[in-house]
């Protein structure tokens, strides 16, 4: 990304503000042509793709699940060398590759067809090469979504990667969809396990436990199934009894004394999970780090599903039964095949999560017109210390620091409808169907339950949410955080579909909560402390 030039406002501009209260603000740790859900369900019920399973009918022993114990042997083989390298798609038991001697003759090159989601930089930053390297078949943007199906033929410059196949398709990651048919609770109480009648003292209270899952999806917008998955591969909680109390506190296998209990070893999974997944579609992830200190480079033509769920294991196993417990006998995604059936079927059901001409709706600055607020966090994660740098952070004027009752409202970005009010964040759905896991939906976090909008209020562009405060999540300062999703999938601040806000751009900065809103040649550069270049407002109409 270029970096962009720092400039003042001109005191023309500045004169023309009149801000009667100083920003002392303290820096902030926050933690659809488009199928209607109804009609896609339809659609897949009716052709036999999508069904709720049951739970297996012995329900009180544990699946025959094996996490690995040993380390399997990993060989390959030698094969002729073909024109061009195709990506697998389906293959069996995958193997690394190969180092290859620098003295060697040079490798064919790798041919690659695009798939959903795919942008210019992160293919570069996926297979290493830069964009004159590349041969296309046909022209693509260099900063927008690509079209599905592009062949490009691309040299083939990494070492050491692990040429492995897809796991899970992006739709079974994110809370997408694919999850409108699946009652957790329903599904968690037939299995009778560990899980069916645990309890955990949360904020609001003892909470059970698929509701404890049910949380952490909403918050982090990650598929129940998914998470469901993990628990009873990780320690048996779905169809039996954890075996030991590691398992029974430390259900994810993260053992670490403050991360103890459901809520929080679910919360670091979804977080190891979505710095793979969308530092995968960034293009900013080409490794994965094991504990041992060695690394292996990740498949480049793989999914950001995949790479988020390579990821997580990563940091969970060592190489070797990294591979036993993702491509190995009894591996994660057999276990998710017999829990729910083929996730690939229920992928195919919807379609990609979007499409390449996809844009992002008309959205304006959420305060009021007229009023000057500060632009105190750039690009950083929706959710949690970790994952999509999805989220933008404004802060209104207050002549006190820290957590303090504000009165400036924060209002609706575009028309929509609430459809979550809780803990601090509020969801408003912008197409309308009452649902959050489809279509555009934006996230305003930190909203004061004082004046808060009511869920099944239908909202225009300027109307009230509610106040800036603390509320939600962890924040030092009076402030709103917000950020967008498309059918469940967090969309990156600066990216293709990049934040426009009343017609300021988001961009990155060179690390999470930096960066810059642009208009024309206005540069808005985000400060935590509320200072004169970091003031945004748009004019009253």
């Amino acid at each position: 990304m270029v970096a962009l030039q720092k400039t003042r406002f001109s005191a023309k501009k500045l004169q023309t503000i009149c801000v009667t209260a100083s920003f002392v603000l303290a820096s902030l740790a926050c933690s659809q042509g488009y199928v209607s859900p109804v009609e896609l369900t339809a659609i897949a019920q009716s052709q036999g793709k999508i069904t709720t399973p049951l739970a297996p009918l012995v329900t009180t022993a544990a699946l025959t699940t094996t996490e690995p114990t040993a380390s399997p042997a990993m060989t390959s083989t030698q094969a002729p060398i073909p024109t061009f390298t195709e990506l697998p798609l389906n293959s069996a038991t995958p193997a690394p590759t190969a180092t290859i001697d620098p003295l060697a003759t040079p490798r064919p090159p790798i041919q690659y067809y695009t798939q959903s989601g795919d942008t210019l930089p992160s293919i570069l930053g996926r297979f290493g090469v830069s964009a004159d390297q590349i041969v296309y078949s046909q022209t693509v943007p260099e900063t927008g979504l690509i079209n599905p199906g592009i062949l490009l033929i691309i040299p083939n410059v990494l070492h050491d990667v692990f040429d492995s196949i897809a796991v899970i398709p992006d739709s079974e990651v994110v809370f997408s969809p694919t999850a409108l048919d699946f009652d957790l609770t329903a599904f968690a109480n037939q299995a009778g396990g560990f899980l069916s009648t645990y309890k955990e003292e949360l904020s609001g209270g003892p909470t059970a436990g698929a509701d404890i899952i049910k949380r952490v999806c909403l918050e982090n917008s990650v598929n129940p199934r998914l998470l469901l998955a993990l628990l009873e591969y990780k320690s048996h909680w779905v169809y039996g009894q954890p075996a030991n109390l590691a398992e029974t506190e430390y259900p994810m296998g993260y053992v670490k004394l403050e991360e103890k209990g459901l809520y929080r070893q679910l919360s670091w999974a979804v977080s190891q999970l979505s710095l793979g997944y969308y530092g995968w579609r960034a293009g900013n992830l080409s490794t994965l780090p094991f504990s041992d200190g060695t690394v292996l480079r990740i498949s480049p033509g793989l999914n950001a599903g995949s790479a988020g769920l390579q990821y997580l294991f990563a940091q969970l196993y060592n190489r070797a039964d990294w591979v036993s417990a993702l491509y190995g006998n009894d591996s994660f995604t057999d276990l998710i095949r017999k829990m729910y059936g083929d996730p690939f079927v229920r992928a195919d059901s919807i379609g990609p999560l979007y499409s390449p001409e996809l844009t992002q709706p008309k959205l304006e600055l959420p305060f009021v017109p007229g009023r000057v607020w500060a632009f105190t966090g750039g690009p950083h994660s929706a959710w949690g210390p970790d994952g999509a740098l999805a989220a933008l952070d404004f802060a209104p004027p207050s002549s006190k620091s820290g957590c303090v009752d504000n009165p400036e409202w924060v209002v609706a970005m575009a028309p929509g409808v609430i459809v979550r009010a809780e803990n601090g964040a509020v969801i408003q759905d912008l197409d309308n169907d009452g649902l959050e896991n489809t279509g555009w939906n934006i996230f305003y976090m930190h909203i004061a339950t004082k004046d808060r909008v009511a869920v099944g209020t239908r909202v225009e562009t300027g109307d009230h949410i509610g106040h800036a405060s603390c509320e939600g999540g962890v924040s030092t300062g009076t402030h709103t955080h917000v950020a967008r999703k498309y059918n469940g999938e967090w969309i990156l601040a600066d990216g293709p579909m990049s934040f426009n806000l009343s017609g300021y751009i988001a961009h990155n900065g060179i690390k999470s909560y930096d960066g810059t809103m642009t208009k024309g040649d206005t540069i808005i550069i985000r400060d935590e402390n509320g200072g004169k270049e970091s003031h945004i407002s748009i004019p009253k109409p």
